[in-house]
């Protein structure tokens, strides 16, 4: 299986909630538990400024690009503008879209070690979401020929840019479960969305999931983009659901077998975790991938 990683997604942030150093962690933890070999992985380049047009506007590009952001804009992001933290996260950008063609290509399970950056809209960004990587990784497919797609997205908080990205395109079946009074306050209404209540635990997680899968799959999707959150765990600081860690590691094991048992190509991304202890995060994110790595091997 084929993981995509930069090590320039460790941005310098300052002190924040976000530890963006969960992603050379999750790599290092992967090839230190022998899980990925130096071959496994590839490095991708920074997103086209022309491919992140197909989602955003000009106008917001310009200001990412030049540091002409307003007070506000910067605000609304939650992340100190630099040109370090731009280059990064187009570099993530970059992350999925190869991620996305490298599953396409070879009708196959591919986890990228970043992405999940739902919150961005075409205008703005919000909640440490600076671009939509997914949503711009759907267009370049959508470019080069895909009919169809689908967002399964588990983070904790709903996935509102992405939601209202494709609102008006029935090519794409958006899916989210999340908690329904946490962040954001506005969450535009996309194919599925299925708002849990603070406190919910692992059995009742999964049996809204179980339901929904099947609607999911019935929309015919030629790729499914898995948005992986660890942010449903019981100590996440940003979260209100009480998952636990063998909790999350079913809810993924569900999540991939049944793309895989419908043979349809699948890229992973990460999402947000925000654990009292990032080795937490961490474990967490890992076992998502170890779970994809285990189902491909059981179809080899």
């Amino acid at each position: 299986m084929r993981v995509v990683y930069s090590p320039r997604y460790r941005v310098d942030i300052g002190p924040h909630v976000f530890p963006t150093q969960k992603y050379q962690l999750v790599h290092d933890r992967l090839r230190r538990d022998g899980l990925i070999r130096p071959a496994d992985v590839l490095e991708p380049t920074p997103a086209a400024w022309d491919d992140l047009a197909l989602v955003h506007t000009a106008e917001y590009l310009a200001g990412l690009r030049d540091g002409t952001l307003s007070e506000e804009q910067v605000l609304q992001i939650e992340l100190p503008w630099s040109r370090e933290m731009v280059d990064g996260f187009r570099t993530m950008v970059g992350g999925t879209i190869l991620a996305a063609r490298q599953a396409v290509d070879r009708a196959a399970v591919v986890a990228h070690i970043g992405g999940g950056l739902h919150h961005a809209f075409p205008d703005h960004g919000e909640g440490f979401c600076p671009f939509n990587d997914v949503a711009v990784a759907v267009r370049v497919l959508q470019r080069d020929g895909l009919a169809r797609a689908a967002v399964v997205d588990l983070d904790v908080h709903h996935g509102n840019g992405t939601a209202l990205i494709f609102e008006s395109d029935p090519r794409v079946f958006t899916f989210s479960m999340h908690q329904q009074h946490n962040y954001p306050l506005w969450k535009p209404r996309g194919s599925l969305d299925i708002g849990l209540a603070g406190g919910t635990g692992n059995t009742a997680y999964l049996e809204q999931l179980e339901r929904a899968l099947p609607a999911v799959m019935a929309s015919r999707p030629e790729c499914v983009f898995y948005l992986a959150g660890a942010d449903p765990y019981e100590q996440d600081q940003l979260g209100g659901l009480r998952l636990t860690q063998d909790g999350l590691r079913r809810r993924d094991r569900r999540v991939i077998e049944t793309v895989r048992a419908a043979r349809v190509p699948l890229v992973i991304v990460l999402a947000g975790g925000y654990a009292r202890r990032v080795e937490d995060t961490v474990a967490i994110h890992v076992a998502t991938i170890a779970e994809a790595l285990r189902a491909c091997e059981d179809q080899a």
